[in-house]
C-alpha cells in the first residue's frame, strides 16, 4: 500500500469498475444475484478477450500481450 493520500495503484481498478457499471450494470435489470454474477463473468471475459482498444494497436488486451511475448 502506498502512503496516505497517494492512491495511484487504485486508479486502474476504479476505472474498470466505472466502465463495468456504465456499460453493464446501469443498462440492464437483473432478476437475481446469480444472473448478475453470470453477466459480470461474461463481461470480464469480453473485456479481456474481445474488446478492441485503439491504444493497443486495435487488438484486445490478451492478443496484445501474446503478440509482445
Amino acid at each position: 500500500m502506498s502512503r496516505k493520500g497517494n492512491c495511484q495503484e487504485n486508479a486502474v481498478m476504479e476505472n474498470f469498475f466505472s466502465v463495468i457499471k456504465s456499460e453493464l450494470f446501469y443498462l440492464n435489470k437483473f432478476d437475481s444475484i446469480a444472473s448478475l454474477k453470470r453477466q459480470i463473468v461474461h463481461y470480464i471475459d469480453y473485456y479481456n478477450n474481445d474488446r478492441i482498444k485503439l491504444k493497443l494497436k486495435g487488438l484486445s488486451p490478451v492478443k496484445y500481450r501474446t503478440q509482445a511475448a
